[in-house]
């Protein structure tokens, strides 16, 4: 090869050590995910996927640019301690929270790392954040659920069901214990008392108790949003039924797989929008 021709070979060789620098990968960003729910459920994969589609729109895409580690509590706080231990250890640079136990478990862990929940009751009340406008610390996120929203499924049970005098609010007592302040401010609100508390533990708990409700005529139910209803809703659902007792859901899925009715947020949007924060 002469030596003008080589010079010219050269000239036209990119300058690899500087292109490098200049693309140098950014580094990828891990996003720890923690969910009350069953990782089976269709509503968990529900919010999962609005999730990431949430981040996609925003550049962030597991497999290039992020890296999303999920774990699923199946409604169960032991487990949720053990999994919110774990997303801390690892390290991430947020972690998205779903429900009260998963929330409280991941602020014990942690006061560094931020974290987003969504689809979380009350988070005052609750202590989680100082206030919505000023959430402090290393938490903020969507809250979705008053006790005026309570007052709204009581009233709807009365409209489908005019027999319905007395509404039983039926939840998780180590999943969801914020729901009697909800029940005080409603009785407060409405100066009387148009529905009472009825806290379990177990399904075989739950099951007693609707068929209890049968035995009062004019009795309507509720099962609000909970990571022990949502786990446990087929059987609710099958209660309610075999007794032939009307009741309000808050999730869309629950009358997807047979319950009667549900008046609530959309829970998917909510975990698509929580991608911004």
């Amino acid at each position: 090869m002469r030596r003008r021709d080589a010079i010219a070979l050269l000239a036209s060789v990119p300058a690899w050590p500087g292109l490098a620098r200049a693309q140098k990968p950014e580094r990828v960003r891990r996003i720890g995910v923690l969910l009350g729910l069953a990782e089976n459920d269709p509503e968990a994969q529900a919010r999962i996927t609005a999730l990431k589609e949430g981040l996609a729109a925003l550049g962030w895409e597991a497999g290039r640019n992020t890296t999303i580690d999920v774990r699923f509590g199946t409604g169960d706080a032991e487990r949720i301690r053990t999994y919110a231990s774990e997303l801390v250890n690892l390290a991430p640079d947020v972690i998205v929270a779903n429900s009260t136990p998963v929330v409280t478990a991941l602020k014990q862990a942690t006061s560094t790392i931020p974290i987003v929940f969504a689809v979380v009751n009350d988070p005052v009340e609750q202590g989680l954040i100082a206030s919505g406008s000023n959430p402090g610390g290393n938490i903020t996120g969507f809250t979705f659920i008053d006790f005026q929203m309570i007052g709204k499924w009581v009233d709807l049970l009365r409209e489908l069901s005019p027999p319905v005098t007395r509404s039983v609010l039926l939840f998780g007592e180590t999943t969801s214990p914020y729901y009697h302040s909800y029940l005080r401010a409603l009785e407060a609100e409405r100066g009387t008392r148009a529905i009472s508390a009825a806290p379990v533990h177990t399904v075989t708990e739950l099951e007693q108790t609707v068929a209890s409700l049968a035995a009062t005529a004019g009795t309507g139910l509720i099962a609000p949003a909970d990571a022990f209803n949502v786990v446990h809703r087929k059987a609710i659902i099958a209660a309610a039924k075999r007794y032939s007792i009307p009741a309000v859901y808050t999730y869309r899925q629950f009358v997807i797989e047979d319950g009667l009715m549900s008046y609530g947020p959309d829970t998917t949007d909510i975990f698509r929008r929580s991608a911004d924060y």
